[in-house]
């Protein structure tokens, strides 16, 4: 599974079986010690729960530390793949499964143009200024490779910070230009990541450069036909054979199962694992979702947010306690100046990558939309300059990837990327962290509500409500308010087409909100809209 108890962790004993379910017992533990704290502190006006855990990781890892005699800070150690293959499906999945579609496809070309764009903007900016920079810090042979990488690793965005402050019903512009962005960039960033490593730069041409684009373009479109294709083979499999006529633990195992089953296959045939199970979990939320019990409709949402939210606390967690690794730090004892500067550097180009796309390309959204209300206004804008800043689990995971091997740091040079990484996600995190709620509440002091707490904080975009009779509906309380003149006239021809595309040819078919099942000749398998 790629995880395994770290070596002289303090809590070594002479059966390595023991020792193992010791270190499980004390990580589970940890966790469960994040999940009060994050509670008791959720109406605080700075900390949050990524940087509750991040914070309770290293206080770990600094006991951790002295009780091994210098030897270790990790309970557990656990390579790159286990997160990618078991700790960002949950998240991003639970993410496609919670959103309002509407309100993301309505703002589909500014979150492209961010998501998209805007992190090619900023990875070519982070790319060059490394370029430029690095060499005058003397840490040693880097090739063009390396640079590249390093601005495919720091254009990885970890807005979750901001999320947990926004209100969803009083921003929802905002809310879904952030989330959406936030989506769209860690695919893109991924995707990049794979190209650079995989790709013969050395030779590069005009040629290889179309094919290149032609490559990327290509993953991007496969990646999310197929995450709609599993969702939708999901919705008609469920609504045709009605598992909930005999058990609805069925047709909650064949959701979660399909839904890990697409961002695998993505992943066997080298497409975005990350594009993919997103679109699937929107589709599943679109179609699937009706065709359940009610029972069970309850019990998915609770168990994907459930789930996602775990997987987040548990990277904090870790990434807190691995930072302070002494292996990794060996290797800069003699100049850890390099590393800091080299940190600091980073930190700036991600400041000056992320401006140089978020202001021109609001513009440029701003010229396109005619609705005023619809426009970014600079406080917006700079509230989504600020909510890109902060980087997380993904930089350090793509990170240990590019730099280390077999988990274990092989040259000095990459043990001071590895080290500055390290330094930039503890400083993104806590400090801009810290700040983001009086940053944002400065900002848009009537746009945010902090007496309402965000029941999970990894759910952007959730309706929190039960829904009195509705269960849990991402779109219904939007489509309620079809009927309201002023959202009607909003409403683009792209989306009136699709509505009736959806209810004369697709709904029938995959089910959804109204229709009636083929198995059992009720509605939405029993429940009341």
């Amino acid at each position: 599974m790629g995880i395994h108890v770290g070596s002289s962790s303090g809590l070594s004993t002479s059966d390595p079986e023991d020792e193992y379910v010791r270190s499980i017992a004390l990580f589970a533990t940890l966790l469960c010690a994040c999940i009060v704290v994050g509670h008791l502190l959720e109406k605080t006006r700075w900390i949050n729960q990524s940087v509750t855990a991040l914070l309770i990781g290293l206080a770990t890892g600094c006991i951790i530390l002295l009780t091994s005699g210098g030897k270790n800070s990790r309970i557990l150690e656990f390579q790159e793949e286990f997160f990618f293959m078991y700790l960002l499906p949950p998240i991003i999945f639970n993410a496609g499964f919670q959103v309002k579609k509407k309100q993301f496809f309505r703002n589909f070309m500014t979150i492209t143009l961010f998501g998209a764009i805007g992190t090619l903007i900023s990875f070519a900016i982070i790319s060059y200024g490394a370029t430029l920079l690095f060499p005058k810090l003397d840490i040693g042979y880097l090739e063009i490779k390396d640079y590249l990488a390093l601005g495919a690793i720091f254009s990885a965005t970890d807005s979750v910070c901001a999320l947990q402050v926004l209100n969803q019903e009083e921003t929802p512009l905002l809310y879904s230009l952030v989330f959406g962005e936030g989506v769209v960039n860690d695919a893109t960033s991924v995707v990049l990541f794979n190209a650079i490593t995989n790709y013969d730069l050395n030779n590069m041409n005009a040629t290889e450069v179309l094919t290149f684009a032609y490559s990327f373009l290509t993953l991007f479109v496969l990646s999310t036909l197929l995450g709609v294709f599993v969702g939708l083979l999901c919705s008609f499999i469920i609504r045709t054979l009605y598992f909930g006529r005999h058990s609805t633990d069925r047709e909650i195992a064949l959701m979660m199962l399909m839904a890990y089953l697409s961002y695998i296959t993505a992943e066997m045939f080298e497409l975005s694992g990350i594009l993919t199970v997103f679109f699937c979990g929107i589709v599943m939320s679109h179609y699937a979702w009706h065709n359940i019990t009610l029972n069970s409709q309850v019990t998915t949402k609770h168990t994907f947010a459930t789930m996602s939210y775990i997987s987040e606390v548990f990277i904090f967690l870790y990434v807190g306690m691995d930072s302070l690794d002494i292996e990794k730090w060996r290797f800069i004892e003699d100049s850890p100046g390099k590393s800091f500067s080299a940190s600091g550097i980073l930190v700036g180009l991600i400041m000056v990558g992320r401006a140089a796309f978020v202001f021109p390309l609001s513009l440029l959204s701003n010229f396109i939309r005619k609705n005023r209300n619809e426009k970014i206004k600079i406080k917006q804008q700079v509230t989504v300059w600020w909510a890109g800043l902060m980087r997380g689990a993904v930089s350090v995971a793509l990170a240990y990837k590019k730099f280390t091997g077999s988990g274990q740091t092989i040259q000095p040079a990459n043990a001071l990327l590895i080290t500055s990484t390290i330094t930039v996600v503890l400083f993104s995190t806590v400090v801009f962290g810290l700040l983001t709620k009086p940053i944002i509440r400065w900002l848009l002091p009537d746009e945010t509500d902090p007496s309402t707490p965000n029941s999970s904080s990894s759910m952007p975009l959730l309706q929190n409500g039960q829904g009195h009779g509705h269960g849990h509906d991402p779109d219904h309380e939007e489509d309620g308010n079809e009927n309201r003149p002023s959202l009607k006239r909003r409403q683009n021809m792209v989306h009136q087409y699709w509505r009736k595309f959806d209810d004369a040819f697709m709904r029938p078919v995959f089910g959804g909100r109204g229709f009636v099942s083929q198995a059992t000749g009720t509605r939405d398998m029993g429940v009341i809209h």
